[in-house]
């Protein structure tokens, strides 16, 4: 879904940025922790709920001059975290490059993974390398059930994906305490996600009983209803119900701890955002516009791009790209 068509079926609800929390703490931290750097939007799946409609016919790929300069800005601005995203980050021809460089500053570095790459002939190295490298992986798992996944992210997908999580656990992840391995819940239609406390219960004990698959954490994240998941919204009649739902369970809690508070995001071409999903509807930060333009210059306290499509980072228990934040 494009930013136009987004913003026709956000505008009857009130704008996000006129609660009285946002307005509030609708500023960034003094000191921001996350460096999140989208590498490229092409992905070997294309999942139902993606909200970059990332795919196998995606192209947008991220030089390696400007991973350098994320490197730069990382260090000279003191973030103490770089996450790697994508698409599939996997398959930008440099992503191992950038993780041995981050890995080499003693970076606290997450990868964000399909999964189901893992199991591509050219990338059933990579386990290993993230090993080696103490890589914090973050896997998308939609469900701990075939048919449930499958039909959010691709036939065969559940399969591929316990299969990679296996060989994850054999090399120590989600059991030694320096490899962390994380999972990635998101809701299969238009609805928020369960408590994200008893969800992990039940992921952690079907993929263990079922699978003998080990892992720390599971972060729940709610839909937003932009990308290749509005397009769904819009083609079922959905929008409006769904926009509804989470403008009516607004957690005013949610809003102090937004990661946009703390985090910059950088678009594979070098353009800042305040989130991916920011990004997704190429709505850039306000004030500095481009990574390479940090490296000379101070990173200000700047007003968050508040939209519409922010109720799905506060609606019920809160939403991140590390779970629940309320």
């Amino acid at each position: 879904m494009d930013k136009n068509t987004y913003l026709e079926h956000t505008e009857d609800f009130p704008h996000f940025s006129s609660r009285q929390e946002c307005k509030e703490f609708g500023m960034t931290h003094e000191q921001l922790d996350v460096l999140q750097v989208n590498i490229g939007e092409t992905c070997n799946l294309a999942c139902k709920h993606c909200h970059l409609t990332a795919g196998p016919v995606r192209t947008e790929t991220m030089s390696k001059e400007v991973m350098k300069a994320c490197l730069e800005v990382f260090d000279k601005h003191g973030f103490k975290t770089l996450d790697i995203t994508g698409g599939a980050p996997e398959l930008n021809p440099h992503f191992e490059w950038l993780v041995e460089e981050a890995t080499k500053r003693n970076i606290h570095t997450i990868v964000r993974t399909n999964l189901v790459i893992l199991g591509e002939e050219k990338h059933r190295h990579i386990p290993e390398f993230y090993a080696r490298k103490k890589v914090e992986i973050v896997a998308s798992l939609p469900y701990y059930t075939e048919k449930d996944t499958d039909r959010q992210r691709g036939s065969g997908v559940f399969a591929t994906s316990i299969s990679a999580l296996q060989i994850l656990n054999d090399l120590g992840y989600g059991k030694s305490p320096d490899l962390i391995l994380n999972l990635v819940y998101n809701p299969g239609g238009a609805f928020l996600p369960p408590g994200q406390s008893s969800l992990t219960v039940d992921f952690r004990n079907k993929l263990f009983d079922l699978y003998g698959i080990s892992f720390n954490q599971l972060f729940t994240i709610t839909n937003n209803p932009i990308g290749r998941f509005g397009d769904f919204l819009e083609r079922t009649d959905n929008m409006k119900a769904y926009m509804s739902r989470l403008v009516s369970a607004f957690n005013p809690k949610a809003v102090e701890n937004m990661m946009c508070r703390s985090q910059l995001s950088v678009g594979w071409d070098g353009t800042l955002y305040d989130c991916d999903f920011n990004l997704a509807l190429g709505l850039p930060v306000d004030g500095i516009l481009r990574i390479q333009d940090l490296r000379e210059t101070s990173l200000e306290i700047r007003k968050i791009v508040f939209g519409n499509h922010c109720y799905a980072c506060t609606a019920g228990a809160g939403s991140s790209c590390g779970g629940a934040t309320a």
